[in-house]
């Protein structure tokens, strides 16, 4: 399905209406979903003691029911409020099933599982991911101010694994503005934004390129897949569609007047990607929580050589193990007697001259100001050196920063180096490589490491690696890296470091 030009402004159009007539009648808007009942009460819930590891299909959660046949695995809980705390809040809110039910039921088919929905709320649920790895939530009437406490289990849901998966009921945007209100509370150090197209999940389980959505009893309209997240390491903890996934309703036949609504056969291939891209990071989630930074211990007879990692506006601390990771690495492998740190850079107010090595990584597009673009090409005339990773191979980052050295380097375009190049074997010898699986998939024939760089005067000032290294550096296990296998990335990343330290 060919995507027009013009379905890009009417995307953003439709993710922006509020009109003050919107907001006016909010209370009074009727939303006919709330009148649909669920097709069957959910079984009775039970803790999973594990979760189904990659690769796709996964295997039902072990059960610790013994007597009777265990029902199926509580992969999702749709939350509601309880009365008390609507009533508290002074607000009817409400919310559906509708959506949910055929979204987990169709996904079940599709991937061959019986997993299933729960409903709870936030005064019962224990904030455990191994419990319920997703929870889902949906409404179209402002929500109640969430307490303290209920803000801070929240982000420790998140953190410690759990995903968030948050649909507008028929796009209200009365929905939308008091749901980022609140998530701006739980995360108020980490940005809201949305996804590119070619985020993988968009292509975990099907391939969607395209989605058709309505505007209460408008045309259809073909627009580029939308969603909105917030990353929590290089995973998509929280998904938010501002748009309604009408995966239980038929807005071909039953448009909603006041509604914005995906067709219900794209909604339900996004939700089935949903669903398989959380069970792919889950494993990933979970280690990245308990991951340990390893900090290298005080040793006054060694000398100090301390990295600076940039701090910019595109997830600038994405993989926060893998630096540390590196550097230990180096120090174990080698007989240096250096105590490696990382330190962050703004590069507006930090003294850019103390460091023999800055480090730049992301996954979202980014800019740097003008006074952070001139002191960084100062740093690098004066001897200074940059090395750039792609986390994950993201499209973003890597336009941002290919921008980014543009302006830096007007005269000077960063070029490919070459597999003879000293630095692919500084240390030690890596001019063949492995992929990790998905960037393996994608480019089963590459076996050779891909560096660019800007040259200037023999000395290489920019390194820049568009497939992921720091990713690697992690070693954690990943499911959408378009990166080195975890061992090549160190390899690679061991002989960059030490050959921009001596050069």
């Amino acid at each position: 399905m060919r995507i027009s030009q013009s379905a890009v402004g009417i995307l953003i159009s439709l993710v922006v209406f509020s009109s003050a007539a919107d907001l006016l009648f909010a209370q009074e808007f009727a939303n006919p979903k709330a009148n649909t009942p669920p097709r069957a009460t959910p079984q009775r819930r039970n803790a999973g003691e594990g979760f189904p590891p990659l690769p796709l299909p996964a295997t039902p959660l072990r059960r610790s029911e013994k007597k009777r046949e265990p029902s199926p695995p509580a992969l999702v809980g749709t939350v509601t409020f309880s009365d008390a705390v609507a009533k508290k809040a002074g607000l009817n809110w409400q919310t559906t099933i509708v959506d949910i039910e055929q979204w987990v039921n169709w996904t079940n088919d599709q991937l061959g599982q019986r997993y299933r929905f729960v409903q709870t709320d936030f005064t019962k649920f224990s904030y455990d991911p191994t419990e319920l790895p997703i929870l889902y939530f949906t409404g179209w009437k402002p929500l109640p101010q969430f307490d303290d406490a209920t803000i801070g289990k929240l982000r420790q849901y998140l953190m410690d694994g759990g995903t968030w998966v948050v649909h507008s009921n028929c796009g209200r945007p009365e929905f939308n503005a008091s749901f980022k209100r609140e998530i701006a509370r739980i995360f108020p150090d980490r940005e809201m934004a949305a996804l590119p197209t070619d985020h993988p999940i968009f292509s975990s389980f099907h391939q969607i390129t395209s989605m058709r959505l309505r505007k209460g009893k408008e045309p259809w309209a073909n627009v580029p897949p939308y969603l909105e997240a917030i990353n929590i390491g290089t995973r998509a903890a929280v998904i938010f569609s501002p748009f309604d996934l009408s995966c239980g309703w038929d807005a071909d036949k039953n448009p909603i007047e006041g509604g914005v609504l995906y067709h219900q056969e794209d909604a339900l291939h996004l939700g089935a990607n949903i669903t398989t891209y959380c069970l792919a990071e889950y494993q990933y989630a979970r280690f990245f929580a308990n991951q340990k930074v390893y900090h290298q211990a005080e040793d006054a007879t060694r000398d100090q050589l301390v990295l600076g990692q940039i701090v910019h506006n595109g997830d600038w601390d994405a993989t926060p193990h893998g630096v540390p990771n590196l550097l230990k690495t180096i120090d174990q492998s080698t007989t240096l007697h250096v105590q490696f740190k990382r330190t962050p850079v703004d590069l507006e107010k930090s003294d850019v001259f103390s460091f023999p090595v800055l480090f730049i990584a992301g996954q979202r597009k980014f800019s740097f100001s003008d006074a952070g673009r001139k002191r960084l090409r100062e740093y690098l005339d004066n001897g200074g050196c940059l090395i750039a990773d792609c986390v994950i191979g993201s499209s973003e980052f890597d336009k941002a920063f290919r921008d980014e050295m543009k302006k830096l380097y007007p005269e000077r375009p960063m070029r490919m180096l070459p597999i003879d190049h000293p630095i692919y074997s500084y240390l030690v010898d890596a001019r063949r490589i492995n992929l990790a699986p998905m960037a393996q998939q994608l480019m089963p024939d590459m076996k050779t490491p891909l560096l660019e760089a800007i040259e200037v005067d023999g000395a290489l000032p920019v390194v820049y690696s568009p497939l992921s290294m720091s990713a690697g550096w992690e070693q954690l296990p990943r499911a959408y890296n378009k990166g080195y296998a975890d061992a090549d990335a160190i390899k690679l990343g061991m002989n960059i470091l030490m050959y921009e330290i001596s050069h």
